[in-house]
């Protein structure tokens, strides 16, 4: 069984495309509803509840658990990993290689929220990366909780949108790193300002990829989904047909259920 988690619906992007490499494994998604957002949030905080994340999807028999939020990812992976060395533990981080190889104009942007904008994790990939290259990091607060409350089409939201973006493609940025799991679902705003000028670059496939790399392709299994969160469960019940991921589910899943974790 595949465990992916984050703090909200940010990671079911992930989740989509663990689903697509491995369309018959069994899958658990657990969103920490009742402690989202994470961007603002301290990483003491943040390890803390990866932690107990981590220890709540184990012992439901996850041999292979998702971080999938770039700020969890980058403040605690590295716990969880120590705490279950026998699981295969996959992080998300911001694209920064791929962009930073890729780019034209040699110069690349990273939307993240507040949190990542500001991680070791993260200078830490561009001093790897990208030394070649000029790098803008642009936190984004409120965008997550926008996508939390599903109001993808409010013109406040992309109004947002535009008043980052455009600065950067005015200053010759051609590669947009998605630095937070929940920015994938702002695509249909991003692709219009960024048409023929640049590109995003987001990870979730080649996460997927890594998945597929750790734990083989394994068995058929029954190709479940067990969806949960730590509050307000109903709102992952929601959020499929809402981001358009209803095909995500097998037949027989039952509805999100709440977890005390």
């Amino acid at each position: 069984m595949i465990g992916v988690f984050d703090s909200g619906l940010g990671g079911l992007s992930v989740l989509s495309a663990v689903r697509s490499a491995l369309p018959g494994a069994d899958l658990v998604y657990l969103a920490d509803t009742a402690h989202l957002p994470y961007g603002a949030k301290s990483d003491a905080f943040i390890r803390a509840r990866v932690l107990a994340i981590g220890r709540h999807l184990a012992g439901l028999g996850c041999g292979t658990i998702v971080v999938a939020c770039n700020t969890a990812t980058a403040a605690a992976v590295g716990a969880l990993r120590s705490e279950h060395p026998r699981l295969s533990v996959v992080g998300v981080e911001p694209g920064i290689k791929p962009a930073a190889a890729s780019t034209r104009s040699g110069r690349i942007a990273v939307l993240a929220t507040e949190s990542t904008a500001k991680s070791a994790g993260l200078a830490r990939l561009i001093r790897d990366h990208a030394a070649h290259a000029t790098v803008d990091v642009v936190a984004c607060p409120g965008w997550a909780t926008h996508i939390e409350k599903l109001d993808l089409d409010d013109p406040l939201l992309a109004a947002e949108v535009a008043a980052k973006v455009l600065p950067l493609l005015a200053a010759g940025v051609d590669r947009l790193v998605l630095g937070c799991t929940h920015y994938s679902f702002l695509a249909p705003l991003l692709e219009p300002l960024i048409a023929g000028r640049a590109e995003l670059v987001d990870v979730a496939l080649p996460v997927a990829r890594q998945v597929v790399r750790l734990r083989g392709e394994g068995r058929h299994r029954s190709g479940r989904l067990e969806l949960l969160a730590t509050d307000r469960p109903e709102r992952l019940d929601a959020a499929l047909p809402a981001l358009g991921l209803n095909w995500l589910t097998a037949p027989g899943s039952g509805p999100a259920r709440w977890v005390e974790i």
